[in-house]
């Protein structure tokens, strides 16, 4: 038997002033973003915005719908709309806030599995890591290099992708 640890690396703000400039203004975008959320039934708004290598900021928020599995969440929206319209134009950042008045989010909420898996997908495609930041309201702000870090064991298998 051998054991092995994973250990992960990330940046950790005390607040969005503590970001470069242009880092704070995609965060300015996500929370936009929030604007667009449908989430009548969870009334979990959550917003994402990618910046891709030429400036671009491409916006995301959460689809809810009754049924509720045909929901899909902001960073898939975005994610999708990126691979659907500018294939070309490597994304290098994400940013994802969240917000609800039932309660108070006291640190950043991260994506699931479902976007990760997504996230991972498209770093694979473009051949480069996607540097994810992640804030609520408040909260301390999360900065992390890659979808590794939250899912070391990615589905991915090279076989698949050949053609």
């Amino acid at each position: 038997m051998t054991k092995h640890e994973i250990k992960i690396n990330f940046e950790e703000y005390e607040s969005l002033a503590g970001l470069t400039p242009s880092d704070q203004e995609l965060c300015l975008e996500a929370i936009a973003a929030l604007k667009n959320s449908h989430s009548p039934y969870s009334k979990f708004s959550v917003g994402a915005a990618l910046r891709l290598e030429s400036g671009r900021v491409i916006y995301g928020s959460n689809q809810e719908n009754v049924a509720y599995p045909s929901g899909l969440c902001a960073e898939r929206v975005a994610l999708f709309h990126w691979g659907a319209n500018y294939p070309n134009d490597p994304i290098d950042t994400i940013a994802i806030t969240a917000h609800t008045d039932d309660f108070k989010l006291k640190r950043p909420i991260t994506p699931c599995g479902s976007c990760l898996q997504v996230i991972a997908e498209y770093e694979k495609k473009q051949d480069q890591k996607i540097r994810i930041i992640l804030f609520c309201d408040g909260s301390p702000v999360w900065v992390v290099q890659g979808s590794e870090s939250f899912l070391p064991f990615l589905f991915f298998e090279e076989r698949l992708a050949q053609s």
